[in-house]
């Protein structure tokens, strides 16, 4: 029923799809470009046109009643940022405790215009020992879906170059607004 609800709202907003399911049960799904709120509308459209249940992270004062069983439903995982350790941590804990989870995570970390992304996808991908899945809107052509699936092999640059490539193409709503496709730690010498 959703992914019949997904197809209908994707067709009636001229929306196509493009790229295969990913293959892996368990990985990191990129979220990219972030420059508009419509995105995660899209985002959740396709995942579940393609059978996926994308999952995300939130502070753990939003599961609490009344909003936490929706927090839950919709995908929400719990952090929580007061506790020992990191994220990063609790996150590459959660994905090796999971059968199915598609972790999705805005690289961007916002939908305004940054010098680069936020590195904790890469780092929950390595430390889980999962794969990176690229997700994609292309505001300009109407498409939006899956891409490759990268396994972290810790050459940080190397990785980075497959991922940049990818997204060098794509367009969000608001393109000026797309940050550049680089993590902090591959200018650090």
């Amino acid at each position: 029923m959703i992914q019949l609800l997904a197809r209908l709202f994707l067709s009636l907003t001229g929306w196509k799809s493009e790229g295969a399911r990913p293959r892996a049960r368990r990985f990191v799904l990129i979220a990219a470009p972030h420059t508009s709120n419509w995105d995660l509308a899209f985002l959740l459209a396709f995942s579940w046109f393609y059978g996926i249940k994308p999952s995300f992270m939130a502070k753990h004062s939003l599961f609490r009643w009344p909003m936490g069983p929706v927090m839950r439903l919709l995908g929400g995982i719990p952090i929580q940022r007061h506790r020992r350790g990191n994220v990063v941590d609790q996150m590459a804990d959660t994905l090796r405790e999971s059968e199915d989870l598609a972790l999705t995570v805005p690289a961007e970390g916002t939908r305004s215009y940054a010098d680069h992304w936020k590195s904790g996808f890469y780092h929950i991908a390595r430390k889980a020992e999962v794969p990176i899945v690229l997700s994609f809107l292309d505001y300009e052509r109407k498409v939006g879906g899956f891409g490759p699936e990268i396994v972290p092999s810790g050459d940080l640059r190397a990785d980075m170059k497959i991922i940049r490539d990818f997204y060098a193409d794509k367009k969000g709503r608001y393109p000026e607004q797309f940050s550049p496709v680089r993590l902090p730690e591959e200018d650090e010498d």
